[in-house]
């Protein structure tokens, strides 16, 4: 069905493959909206009982936000984009049915929000995990509040200020990846834990999941409020444009050289 995002299903369990490799499953808006239809789809499929999510290739399970896209919004865009963000995580946050990341390589950005916004994240050495959005003159805003109700307000300074990235070590030390196995053996383990979700009871399934969301809605709404505000100055005042301009031709340089 789609270009930017793969389906299937084993028995119970639906997997959703973030399907841009070439750019490190980075995110734009077609990526974004394919992923809420097929999340969509399979909450409304009585044979999932549990769903994986993973990135395309061995690199990356997401790059985070495609700069290449961003670099040229204005205010107005840059509210349009939080609304499209809004209506991914509340997708998420309103699944009946568990949701497990298989982390496959780096989750950066907002790459690194989704896989927060699962149930549990399976990971291996290789991975690496961070918020380094600053370091390319976006504002966060999504990032810190969930990286709040997870790993609490000191770690969400840090990481959110330095835009430095977690070693996989790191991640699990801090509960950030629920388990670390060898790198071929993400997927086994990832499916093994969702067909063990599967197996338990959907209405209490539903219930505990209905539950996580109501204790952090608050924060929720007042993240997409601020979010709005928020980057409307930040685009207003042309330096998130200047400064992606600038990372992507470091990065250009980087390629050649």
């Amino acid at each position: 069905m789609a270009e930017f995002v793969l389906s299937e299903r084993q028995g119970a369990v639906g997997i959703i493959t973030l399907n841009r490799p070439q750019v490190l499953n980075a995110w734009n808006t077609a990526m974004r909206d394919e992923l809420t239809a097929t999340l969509t789809a399979m909450e409304e499929d009585a044979n999932v009982r549990a769903i994986i999510l993973t990135g395309a290739g061995d690199r990356a399970f997401g790059a985070g936000q495609d700069l290449n896209e961003t670099k040229t919004f204005d205010p107005d865009r840059a509210e349009q984009w939080i609304g499209e963000w809004k209506r991914l995580y509340d997708r998420i946050r309103s699944l009946s049915k568990p949701i497990v990341a298989a982390l496959n390589g780096v989750a950066a950005g907002s790459a690194f929000q989704v896989a927060l916004l699962c149930d549990f994240r399976i990971g291996h050495a290789g991975v690496t995990m961070g918020q380094p959005e600053i370091n390319s003159g976006i504002a966060s805003t999504t990032g810190p509040w969930i990286m709040r109700e997870i790993i609490g307000l000191a770690r969400t300074i840090d990481l959110t200020l330095t835009g430095r990235m977690m070693d996989a070590d790191e991640c699990y030390r801090i509960g950030v990846i629920n388990r670390l196995v060898p790198q071929d053996k993400v997927m086994s383990e990832a499916l093994a834990l969702a067909e063990l979700l599967a197996s338990k009871p959907p209405v209490a399934m539903r219930l505990n999941r209905q539950r996580f969301r109501e204790m952090t809605e608050e924060g929720f709404r007042d993240c997409l409020a601020a979010g709005i505000r928020i980057q409307r100055e930040a685009y207003a005042s042309g330096e998130p444009a200047r400064m992606m301009e600038q990372f992507l031709a470091r990065k250009a340089a980087a390629k050649k050289g």
